[in-house]
């Protein structure tokens, strides 16, 4: 593998050679806690100290598994996204069972019904949405790098389409996406206030349009396969155009994790292009843990600058990877870009939703920990 050495504008800012994505398998103690307060067994504080113990002990367990980033598990969020979107003005839960995704693996199928969000209103920002939760985090972090996970704004629009934003707020969408990219902003101006260096925009989106079967969902749905992509990079680039230069922005791109299973499959090939060369980001998390991700000649498209978290360590399944076999993968990314461009990772969350992946809490740990050690031994440092 060719190495070329880490510049000084890059060295030390993430993505790190050992990342991850974000969700952690929520402990037993906690979904209890959650179970009872929802129950009306426990009060929203008595919840709030047990999340608060809950994270304390979590970022000591990535820090003692070697990791330089700490993220807070996502132990405050039922789903990685909807807790997010909810918080926007304007949108609106409806539990309606018109908007459906099918997850599945060689195993089982599962069609999941969640409630949708629905714009309503004109789309505002109010209070700053996980702004306690990344300010608790950062408290914490105790010498980590602390590490804000959000959904991208692609995640808005992407279920309904136009059919979930009220015509008689937004007639024509240019409007829609001019008060979501200015929410956005905003959110990332007050996040970068309050301490964050180190953001992530998850954006299943992106990965989930390479699926020919999900280019078809967006069809029926009055969008425009083809091209829809380009319209959601140029409205994270308008999200984007200001933020301050020492905050690293990245992107994960995964085609759906919930309890072990997906919903989407195919390489990034359909968006590579435009996606290495115009999304305004400084990394992009991608999954590549088994042959439903496709193969790594997309990563021809990556420019100079541009870093690629290599999803390679599975989420999915508890048994454990081949330190040999990883470092053989690197060097075959390294093909198609310079692996000094190269970092590595789990290919997406432990825990998307609360219930988790099919894995132990000893093999999530026993992941990273390899994460950290082939990082290590590929390049030098982490």
């Amino acid at each position: 593998m060719a190495e070329t050495p880490i510049t000084a504008e890059t060295a030390g800012r993430p993505p790190f050679r050992a990342d991850h994505v974000g969700s952690l398998l929520r402990p037993p103690a906690l979904l209890r806690a959650r179970d009872d307060f929802a129950a009306g067994r426990i009060d929203a504080e008595q919840l709030r100290a047990i999340e608060d113990e809950a994270i304390r002990e979590v970022v000591r367990r990535q820090r003692e598994a070697g990791l330089r980033t700490a993220t807070d598990g996502e132990f405050r969020r039922e789903s990685w996204h909807m807790d997010f979107i909810y918080q926007l003005g304007g949108i609106k839960q409806v539990q309606d069972g018109t908007i459906k995704v099918a997850f599945h693996n060689k195993e089982k199928t599962y069609e999941w019904a969640p409630p949708s969000a629905h714009v309503v209103a004109p789309l505002t920002l109010e209070d700053t949405i996980f702004g306690e939760a990344f300010t608790f985090l950062r408290d914490n972090a105790d010498g980590s790098t602390p590490k804000l996970t959000i959904p991208s704004p692609s995640m808005v629009h992407y279920r309904g389409g136009r059919s979930a934003i009220d015509e008689s707020v937004y007639p024509d969408l240019d409007r829609f996406w001019a008060d979501l990219t200015a929410a956005y902003a905003e959110e990332v101006r007050r996040v970068y206030d309050l301490g964050c260096r180190y953001l992530q925009l998850d954006d299943t989106s992106l990965a989930y349009v390479n699926d020919p079967a999900q280019r078809r969902h967006v069809a029926e749905i009055g969008g425009d396969p083809e091209h829809q992509h380009e319209q959601y990079i140029a409205n994270i680039n308008r999200v984007l155009a200001d933020r301050p230069a020492d905050l690293t922005v990245t992107t994960h791109m995964c085609r759906g994790n919930n309890q072990s299973m997906w919903a989407a499959e195919g390489g990034y090939d359909f968006i590579a292009e435009t996606l290495f060369n115009e999304l305004a980001v400084d990394g992009f998390f991608c999954e590549w843990d088994d042959e439903r991700s496709g193969g790594f000649e997309p990563l021809r498209f990556v420019p100079k600058g541009k870093r690629v978290v290599l999803g390679l360590v599975t989420t999915k399944r508890g048994e454990l990877e081949s330190k040999d076999d990883l470092k053989r993968r690197i060097e075959d990314a390294s093909r198609f870009v310079d692996v000094d461009q190269l970092c590595l990772s789990p290919q997406c969350g432990f825990s998307s939703t609360k219930e988790g992946n099919d894995l132990t809490q000893e093999q999530q740990w026993a992941k990273l920990a390899l994460i950290v050690e082939t990082a290590e031994e590929v390049w030098g440092s982490l």
